[in-house]
């Protein structure tokens, strides 16, 4: 049986990795009658949003009637399945006759494509008389309408920190044997996706009696599954229609895709073909710069019809033969692997939490600074306190500073950080985590990037801190920071610290 159905939380408080959204889902359920409004659940495949819904039916004691977006994405099947249940109750149904409606991949309804889907589900939403779950992967995916007319709550990627008492228990249950680093290893490399971590965990246990290190593949889950078996759908075999329906099973957003077919697109297309197919791409980027210019995400779909139908319409028949695709090259140039961009954000979205700025000023303003002050961990008292404010792990410390992830340096300061935090919890100390507490649970940090839910004060997980401390420490900061070309770094500087740079230069 597979595990991840098997060992399915089956009430809220075991829901791992996720414990401000868990409690505001439930603080939605509680007082549903106050306000009467459906809920949205986003963020990325595997973090253990349908397993929150499902729990949360189960703690209010609410049936549930669930229907997949995806698969049934008419008007008509919408109004039929989910209508009647969420516009009437029922004598029979648990919970002061309430009944959950469940819809899983609610971001993937696509206007005229889906025969009225989209507007379907926002007019549901609206007459709704039942408690509504919306589960979607990308919340701007979603209609401007349809998300005005719901509460958001966003389920971040579960930290390893998180991931690991989770493998743990499921082997002390199963009766696996397991070395700790393999269990360490297994939840590094599904960083932020729980439910891959589990069928891993379970795929491995089943051909060996104890788990070892050796037996963790070393390297990251291929998140771009289906990308080359989509690029021969839509340059060489599909029409317009079935290379845009196609796309909606690719996990790639827009601004990707285009460039996974920009770069493939000459090695398949020829003269006049080619022509037109790059008239069509021009305008996607034209559609896409208007997102990023207006924030309308709804323009995302137009961007698409272009890039995957209208691509498609430009080829002339069909073709055959096997052809060596590769990923963009632009990604390459910028440094813009799916790694470093997860890092950057990462480390983006707890200076956004903690400053309570936007995720913008994080990036633009405030990292810049902050990659010159810790400029190869050189202020080490600085750098300590940076990784503690902002729950930093040895990943982020090394994009930050420009420091190699493995040096002994960097995961020496991690681990001051951790104890710095410890410390401070323990202690309330009024010095540089003024007002932070101990977590509680299993060493997750409360500083998850969710900007919105943090105030100076508001909440008391919440860490503070002071970079530039008295005038002598800035000034002290400065000095350590600025070297000139004679100079040479101290005995303790690594030749890896030379040669390497601040991940953050290529997105200033």
């Amino acid at each position: 049986m597979d595990w991840t159905e098997k060992y399915r939380p089956t009430t809220l408080s075991e829901v791992r990795g996720n414990d401000k959204a868990r409690d505001a889902l439930k603080k939605w359920a509680e007082t549903w009658d106050d306000h009467r409004e459906a809920v949205i659940l986003y963020g990325s495949p595997g973090i253990g949003k349908t397993s929150a819904a499902h729990a949360l039916a189960n703690d209010m004691g609410w049936p549930t009637i669930e229907l997949n977006a995806s698969d049934s994405r008419t008007k008509d099947v919408i109004n039929r399945v989910a209508g009647e249940a969420a516009k009437s109750g029922t004598l029979t149904a648990g919970g002061g006759g309430r009944r959950l409606v469940i819809m899983d991949e609610a971001d993937n309804i696509h206007g005229n494509a889906d025969r009225g889907g989209a507007r379907a589900i926002t007019a549901l939403v609206k007459e709704a008389s039942q408690p509504m779950i919306l589960i979607a992967n990308e919340y701007y995916e979603m209609s401007n309408g349809l998300r005005n007319n719901c509460q958001d709550i966003e389920f971040r990627d579960v930290s390893p920190r998180s991931i690991v008492p989770v493998l743990r228990d499921l082997c002390r249950q199963e009766g696996v044997e397991y070395e700790s680093d393999a269990l360490q290893e297994l939840a590094e490399q599904n960083s932020g996706d729980l439910r891959g971590a589990v069928k891993d965990l379970q795929a491995i246990a089943e051909t060996t009696e104890r788990l070892t290190d050796d037996d963790v593949v070393t390297g990251e889950r291929d998140t771009t599954e289906g990308i080359f078996e989509y690029l021969d759908v839509v340059l060489k075999e599909a029409g317009a229609q079935e290379a845009l329906e196609a796309s909606y099973d690719v996990d790639e957003t827009p601004d990707d895709l285009i460039n996974w077919i920009e770069d493939n697109m000459p090695k398949d297309y020829q003269g006049a073909e080619l022509v037109r197919a790059y008239e069509f791409l021009s305008n996607a980027d034209q559609w896409l710069g208007r997102v990023r210019e207006t924030q309308n995400y709804s323009f995302w779909r137009y961007a698409g019809d272009n890039m995957t139908a209208g691509v498609a319409a430009a080829r002339d028949g069909t073709k055959g033969g096997w052809t060596r695709y590769g990923p963009p090259s632009y990604w390459s140039k910028l440094g813009r692997s799916k790694g470093t961009r997860n890092t950057r954000d990462y480390v983006a979205q707890q200076i956004a939490a903690i400053d309570g700025v936007s995720m913008r000023t994080a990036r633009r303003e405030i990292m810049p600074f902050l990659a010159t002050m810790t400029h190869h961990c050189r202020n080490r008292e600085l750098t300590v306190a940076m990784a503690a404010t902002y729950d930093m792990e040895a990943e982020h410390v090394s994009f930050v500073t420009g420091s190699g992830k493995d040096t002994n340096k960097v995961q020496d300061i991690v681990a001051d950080a951790e104890a710095l935090k410890e410390e401070a919890a323990v202690e309330h100390s009024g010095g540089v985590f003024e007002g932070a507490s101990a977590d509680g649970g299993d060493g997750e940090s409360d500083t998850d990037g969710d900007a919105s839910d943090t105030e100076a004060g508001e909440e008391s997980g919440d860490q503070q801190i002071t970079l530039a401390a008295d005038d002598g420490a800035a000034s002290d900061a400065a000095g350590d920071d600025t070297t000139t070309d004679g100079e040479t770094e101290s005995a303790s500087e690594t030749d890896e610290d030379d040669d390497q740079q601040s991940g953050l230069s290529d997105f200033m």
